[in-house]
């Protein structure tokens, strides 16, 4: 009897004259056996990575159960008469046809001289990030998980690299790079920025103890005091007052999934990370300093009028003023509430629906509370480009700036009288950080980009200052108009 490779040459070689007598074109029917052929060893590589699996799912040391076993001795079994079928069928092909898919088997001597098959690796396919199948990339998981080490595991833990390296395809996708980082710090730097304006600190650890000394310099009782003394008589000792802020970092976060064919289009991919992350992590930055609970994030201006021990004033409104309404009174009264030294940093922080209002805002010249003959009214609120001359209009000659996160108009916080220098910003020394993972959207086929800006915010002082002369109000760096 003949034998089944035999046979199938037989055959081959009727098939071959058929074709010859029927005039049907060699080459479809070449091209049909190298399709049978590769999906062939497909199956066989699909076999061989699986028995490979199961020898990894092994312990070190431990022998392999009866079940994986049985399995990878079936996996064998049919990895032969696969072979067998494909060597039938490429013997078919016509000389110099077809392609070698699978991997070629390496000769290495024995002990005997004689040489031994040893099967090859599979070629390893990038676009799976350095892993051979998703089975391998799960075994990782469970391996790194019970500190097992090894090649694929090496991968899992070197992927999810930080900013400062380039990118490395196969064991961390791409990478954020250094230029990346610095351009989105100096975003958050821009002048629209409440941060640019804040003191800011800077610290390696966690957080930051910071002795200040509130007591004024015409204080008469607490903290260092000088006195007047007749000649030889004895000084009055007196001593320091220090008190002691605490500042604790926050954690601000954007977590930006992208796709690989995103990745793969540098031009989309950096016209939207660099313009959503940054936009979003301005936005709340600035909404912290003007309204942030003081929880979890930076205490704000308008909450910090509320604590104890605020250090922030609140003018209230004229009597009788209509709701929604800014009156030139309003402006006066909440300049005269900051304290002249700090009147040279200080900027007025307004909701843009404001605007027109000030533009029609107008004081008369003598002072009178309506126009005399012979004056005019002289405008108060001077807009970007007039006679200021700055990118900012002007109310009493500090700039004003326009900010969404001032509350609505009529509402306490629509309009903010500040000197942000007495403001205290902590931040973590390094700025942004920036990762990436290829693992946390891994069945997505997702690179996550991570950004990190750990920062925390509170007003310096704790309480407003008390007068020397003059009348009962306070002074501040900070002032609010009431609610209208």
């Amino acid at each position: 009897m003949m034998n089944r490779a035999t046979s199938l040459a037989t055959l081959g070689g009727r098939l071959l004259a058929v074709t010859a007598l029927s005039g049907m074109p060699l080459m479809f029917m070449a091209a049909s056996t190298v399709e049978r052929i590769s999906a062939l060893e497909g199956r066989r590589s699909e076999l061989f990575d699986a028995s490979e699996a199961l020898v990894a799912e092994t312990a070190d040391g431990e022998d392999l159960s009866d079940e994986a076993t049985e399995a990878i001795s079936a996996n064998t079994a049919e990895i032969a008469k696969l072979d067998k079928q494909i060597a039938a069928l490429k013997s078919l092909l016509p000389k110099g046809q077809g392609r070698q898919t699978s991997p070629e088997a390496r000769t290495e001597p024995t002990g005997d001289g004689r040489g031994a098959r040893v099967p090859a690796q599979p070629r390893i396919d990038n676009s799976k990030h350095g892993f051979r199948n998703f089975g391998a990339f799960a075994i990782a998981v469970k391996d790194h998980v019970k500190n097992v080490v090894s090649d694929d595991v090496n991968k899992l833990r070197n992927a999810a690299t930080t900013y400062g390296n380039e990118g490395t395809g196969t064991d961390g996708g791409f990478l954020v790079p250094p230029a990346f980082s610095m351009e989105i710090w100096q975003k958050l730097q821009a002048e629209e920025n409440l941060l640019n304006r804040c003191t800011q600190l800077v610290t390696d650890g966690n957080s930051m103890m910071i002795p200040k000394d509130e007591t004024t310099p015409w204080q008469t009782s607490g903290g260092v005091q000088v006195y007047w003394e007749g000649e030889a008589q004895a000084p009055t000792a007196s001593k320091p007052a220090f008190e002691m802020g605490a500042l604790r970092l926050a954690k601000l976060m954007a977590l930006v999934p992208i796709s690989e064919e995103l990745l793969q289009d540098a031009a989309g991919l950096e016209s939207w990370l660099r313009a959503k992350a940054p936009a979003k992590m301005a936005a709340k930055i600035n909404t912290a300093i003007i309204a942030g609970t003081g929880v979890g994030q930076p205490l704000g201006i308008i909450p910090a009028y509320t604590a104890v021990g605020t250090s922030v004033v609140q003018v209230s409104k004229e009597t009788s003023q209509p709701a929604d309404t800014i009156w030139m009174l309003n402006i006066e009264k909440m300049y005269a509430r900051m304290y002249a030294s700090w009147r040279r940093n200080g900027v007025w922080l307004i909701n843009q629906d404001l605007e027109p209002s000030l533009a029609g805002m107008a004081f008369q010249a003598t002072g009178a509370s309506s126009a005399l003959p012979g004056t005019s009214a002289v405008p108060a609120y001077m807009p970007p480009g007039g006679l200021s001359n700055s990118p900012y209009g002007t109310l009493k000659g500090r700039p004003v700036i326009s900010l969404e996160a001032c509350a609505a108009i009529g509402d306490l916080g629509d309009i903010i009288f500040a000197d942000l220098s007495q403001y205290w910003a902590l931040t973590k020394a390094g700025g942004v950080q920036t990762d990436t993972s290829i693992h946390l959207y891994f069945d997505q086929a997702l690179t996550a980009f991570r950004f990190i800006f750990r920062l925390n915010g509170q007003p310096a002082w704790s309480s407003t200052i008390t007068r020397q002369n003059g009348s009962s109000n306070e002074l501040s760096w900070a002032v609010a108009l009431q609610a209208r």
